[in-house]
């Protein structure tokens, strides 16, 4: 897993996997799941970072929430148990 954050873009790309792009599904306006070629969760894409992330819906919540909070961005919605 990789975490990448660009603070001048408001923005966070977690790497799931390190896998081929094919599809990619935009949860909202804010948030966008990419997937591989055997239609598994290989990233994820979040913007406006600086007011928090939502992570409803989101895969590996729990992990994701976590990282998040490693570096300093606040979690809207607690990780599902």
């Amino acid at each position: 897993m990789h975490f990448s954050h660009d603070p001048e873009a408001d923005a966070v790309y977690i790497t799931l996997r390190d896998v081929p792009y094919k599809w990619g599904h935009d949860l909202d306006a804010e948030r966008r799941v990419d997937f591989g070629d055997d239609n598994k969760p290989m990233g994820i894409e979040l913007l406006d970072v600086s007011g928090g992330v939502d992570i409803r819906d989101l895969p590996e919540q729990e992990t994701i929430a976590a990282l998040l909070r490693q570096h300093g961005i606040k979690v809207l919605t607690p990780a599902r148990h």
